[in-house]
């Protein structure tokens, strides 16, 4: 055998299970386009769902401190994603992955304290 077809036989399963996945999601989507009902009322159809009609361009530019929040929810949940892996394994990597982890938590207080004493998170 030679490694082509070995590493092809290696790959048979994943292969198989996306050619599986890929025909149950086309099968899906062509059962609900065929079966379901489609008798949408003005309501539906309208161009708000808050209940209001829309008041401003759709186009408008947001308040940068949006962005700022939005932002650091990001590296917060990132940071949350990371202490679970980290905290499990401590005893295996021993001090030097502590100290890493010490490094990495500093830098993002450092930035969310910058950008609390700068005003981003207050709201006016």
């Amino acid at each position: 055998m030679t490694e082509i077809e070995r590493l092809a036989l290696d790959y048979l399963p994943v292969i198989i299970f996306l050619v599986i996945g890929a025909a149950i999601s086309g099968l899906f989507i062509l059962g609900t386009t065929l079966l379901a009902p489609s008798n949408p009322d003005p309501e539906k159809n309208s161009a708000y769902e808050c209940g209001f009609n829309a008041f401003d361009d759709a186009r408008m530019k947001f308040d940068v401190r949006f962005y700022l929040v939005a932002i650091l929810f990001i590296i917060f949940d990132l940071e949350v994603a990371f202490l679970f892996p980290w905290a499990i394994t401590l005893g295996a990597i021993g001090l030097v992955g502590f100290w890493s982890m010490v490094v990495f938590l500093g830098v993002l207080t450092i930035g969310f304290v910058y950008e609390w004493r700068r005003g981003a998170l207050e709201w006016e």
